[in-house]
């Protein structure tokens, strides 16, 4: 696919980044890689990635631009502070894919259609952890301008195996929020239910067979499984960008109104405290072990 590939810029190479960029590569999409700290794109050149010394040189020639990082600053700071929206060519694409909730997609998405109407903007988070995205097996929740789908298209196949359009700017970021409450639900529920089984003197492999095929067991929990019976809690979602999503839900929806999310974020908030929010979101479960 090389001649017909859009130029790609990925900005942010921490786990997920890292590894879209990893996709895309595979699938000959010419790929420019900046990370702030410049050992995160180590390895990724091998794989032919153009490292690039700053955001404006990464986004020069791109027909698309991916940015991966943490929260709304950090995005700012990238399309602000380092030149990103100045620098990007006309017509290229924006496909803004950290999660970073509501407020902060309107805001980037107004600054965007105010200082580069000529440039189109995507709200694209993703489902999907640390195996996922080194596989390309990323469901993609975009929004935005249709007219950015033929050139944004071909990267999204890449790094997914689904693409679902949403309609206008913020409906991937509320679909993100939806997503990610069923997963905190999900990992709260597998972390009672094995450290009860812990309390009642049950091994966790005797639990694991006997959850093994069954109706309760959804492919999430089955692939966290066999890293809960080993003890592996190194980090695939770190609690703290789980807990982070979390929070994002209880802004928009209250945490009145959803009192047991609520009550999620603040034993998630205790365990983060306790110097646990770097290891994987499983971690629930060796804490309410302990």
């Amino acid at each position: 696919m090389a001649h017909s590939a859009p130029r790609l810029a990925v900005l942010g190479l921490g786990t997920m980044g890292r590894a879209m960029a990893g996709s895309a590569l595979r699938d000959g999409i010419p790929t420019v890689v900046w990370n702030r700290n410049p050992d995160g794109a180590r390895g990724l050149a091998d794989q032919g990635a153009d490292r690039a010394s700053s955001v404006t040189d990464a986004v020069a020639g791109a027909d698309v631009v991916i940015t991966m990082v943490t929260d709304t600053a950090a995005v700012t700071s990238i399309a602000v502070d380092l030149g990103m929206l100045e620098a990007l060519p006309s017509g290229a694409v924006w496909a803004q894919m950290s999660t970073i909730g509501v407020d902060g997609t309107a805001t980037l998405s107004s600054m965007a259609q105010s200082r580069r109407p000529d440039v189109h903007f995507l709200d694209a988070p993703v489902s999907g952890s640390k195996v996922p995205a080194e596989q390309g097996r990323l469901t993609i929740f975009a929004s935005g301008s249709e007219q950015a789908r033929p050139t944004v298209d071909p990267v999204f196949d890449s790094v997914g195996q689904r693409t679902v359009w949403l309609g206008p700017v913020g409906a991937g970021s509320r679909m993100k929020l939806v997503n990610n409450t069923l997963l905190a639900f999900g990992a709260e529920g597998l972390a009672n239910s094995l450290a009860l089984a812990h309390q009642l003197g049950i091994d966790i492999r005797t639990v694991l067979e006997a959850f093994e095929g069954g109706p309760l067991v959804s492919p999430w929990m089955a692939g966290k499984m066999p890293r809960l019976r080993d003890g592996d809690y190194s980090a695939e979602f770190p609690l703290a960008l789980a807990l982070k999503d979390v929070h994002l839900a209880l802004e928009e929806a209250g945490q009145d109104r959803f009192p047991v999310l609520a009550s999620i974020a603040d034993e998630w908030d205790q365990i983060v405290k306790r110097g646990l929010g770097n290891e994987d979101v499983t971690v629930v479960t060796r804490s309410l072990e302990d």
